[in-house]
């Protein structure tokens, strides 16, 4: 709970039965989430059984792709703030409180990866990938008249229900892929939905 608002917390996962547990167990730590919906999409290796070991929910989406798996965990969240993470672990759960804390003002927070200082020894943020990032994310800004973007490709990002609401109707023209993250900015920024993008920590 974040002042008096739900927080609901999305992670599509397909390889991460290593590190997904850990994911979780940091979220609920924070004291500030109150579910977390894991989407199964076609999980390799033993993803639900350490799922099972956590307070998460476990849902399932068999169309491949984090478009499909995020869209069925907005379906299914019921938080008034809904953030989605990465199931890897190179996310710090701790960062959430950043996002929560923006959250007051935007409708939106998007998380960065781009800064060389928030990005740890060992991250695969190699330097071709933090520019085609910053491209991807200046095109867009500047196509949807947006507010200051370094990095539309980071998955670690908070939208309120409000917001959720306002795009919800724009997703059938995703295909469901990986594109789905950069599609999701777009469809927020085009229905003019109050953004703001701060710098996350990226772990290796």
């Amino acid at each position: 709970m974040y002042k008096g608002k739900k927080v609901s917390v999305v992670i599509s996962t397909y390889n991460e039965s290593g590190s997904i547990r850990g994911v979780i167990d940091g979220l609920y730590t924070t004291n500030f989430v109150d579910e977390v919906v894991v989407v199964d999409n076609n999980a390799l290796g033993n993803t639900r059984e350490e799922v099972a070991k956590t307070k998460a929910r476990l849902v399932v989406e068999t169309k491949q792709g984090l478009g499909h798996g995020l869209k069925k965990g907005f379906e299914e969240v019921t938080g008034d703030l809904i953030v989605m993470i990465d199931a890897d672990g190179t996310y710090q759960s701790k960062d959430i409180e950043k996002l929560l804390a923006y959250s007051d003002e935007f409708d939106v927070v998007l998380g960065t990866r781009t800064s060389r200082v928030t990005i740890w020894s060992g991250a695969h943020m190699p330097f071709i990938v933090r520019i085609a990032n910053l491209i991807w994310a200046k095109a867009v800004e500047f196509l949807y008249n947006g507010p200051l973007l370094t990095d539309v490709g980071c998955l670690y990002k908070l939208i309120s229900r409000n917001a959720l609401n306002k795009v919800k109707d724009l997703f059938p023209q995703s295909r469901g892929d990986g594109i789905f993250n950069l599609e999701l900015v777009i469809f927020l920024l085009a229905r003019k939905v109050s953004t703001i993008e701060i710098p996350v920590i990226f772990k290796e």
